[in-house]
């Protein structure tokens, strides 16, 4: 990367702010990158698609998407930068929308043989006593195409699966309701062709929710992450096929919980869900990762913008 002129960048759109719930992080997000590329010499230049048309991005050659969330990481901006030829960063049309899908990412990684936890679509019309009995107690009920653990509810006991579902309701038609895995929340940043080391995640709050990822500074992340090498190892290559599997490419983030040890010692992990859009706040996992890889901020994403591509 040391050859690297970040001047063949061109004129480069960071792209944040949009219209989606998870508004205010890409916020903080993409002002981090824009002047992190500026510290770099790169004409980067802020670029919000709430508040500008975007015919207005044939002006610019090269795209960082750091949107989060619906309309910046499922696809429908990368469409619209694949229709005006404006290389984007992070994955393309397809993975994008996959990859927002928890339910439909989840189909296949379990057609390629990759374990995730049990989990049921609901509806109207489910039978939630039905969906208690058959999943177990805590679960966990989440919209489909939310990020940022927007929605998400965690059910302890019978009878809460009905007030779960209409929180998650309001966010998305599709509502996912999750065998609750308690045996550690872990994440796999993803660049280019690496997978860097994992990072543990310890919230203080019942679960790793909106204000533990965001707002609170008790969150502990441990990078080590604890695990002993060997299967650190074999996760983080599982984590890169995981992201291959949905067409993953550029950057990225793949989340998998631990279960609890098994009576022969075992320990079985189960992949969560993937970030093709990661977020890049003080409080973002991917940065923490990079740097356990001695890869600093600033040249993180300048990596990712060079990565940028089309098709």
């Amino acid at each position: 990367m040391n050859t690297l002129n970040v001047h063949d960048f061109g004129k480069v759109a960071v792209l944040f702010g949009g219209r989606s719930a998870e508004r205010e992080v890409s916020l903080n997000s993409g002002s981090r990158v824009l002047a992190a590329l500026c510290r770099q010499g790169v004409d980067a230049h802020a670029f919000d698609p709430a508040l500008r048309k975007l015919d207005d991005l044939a002006a610019f050659d090269r795209a960082f998407i750091a949107l989060h969330g619906r309309y910046g990481e499922d696809g429908t901006i990368q469409g619209c930068l694949e229709l005006m030829a404006i290389p984007y960063t992070g994955s393309g049309v397809m993975a994008s929308a996959v990859g927002m899908d928890k339910w439909r990412s989840k189909m296949l990684w379990r057609a390629a043989g990759l374990p995730i936890p049990q989990s049921v679509l609901l509806n109207a019309d489910s039978d939630l006593a039905a969906v208690e009995a058959e999943l177990g107690l805590p679960m966990f009920v989440k919209p489909a195409n939310e990020g940022s653990s927007i929605g998400i509810s965690k059910v302890c006991r019978a009878g809460e699966l009905a007030a779960a579902y209409a929180v998650a309701g309001k966010y998305d038609s599709l509502v996912i309701a999750e065998r609750a895995i308690l045996g550690g929340e872990y994440t796999v940043a993803i660049l280019g062709d690496q997978a860097l080391p994992i990072v543990k995640i310890e919230p203080s709050t019942e679960f790793y929710d909106y204000e533990a990822k965001y707002l609170r500074d008790d969150t502990v992340y441990r990078c080590p992450c604890g695990l002993p090498e060997s299967r650190e190892r074999e996760l983080r290559e599982q984590a890169l096929a995981a992201f291959r599997v949905l067409g993953g490419r550029g950057w990225g983030r793949v989340d998998f919980l631990m279960d609890q040890t098994r009576a022969d010692g075992s320990v079985q992990a189960y992949f969560l869900e993937v970030n093709t859009s990661p977020g890049m706040t003080d409080h973002s996992l991917v940065p923490m990762a990079a740097r356990a890889a001695g890869i600093t901020y600033d040249e993180l994403v300048v990596r990712v913008l060079a990565l940028a591509t089309l098709g």
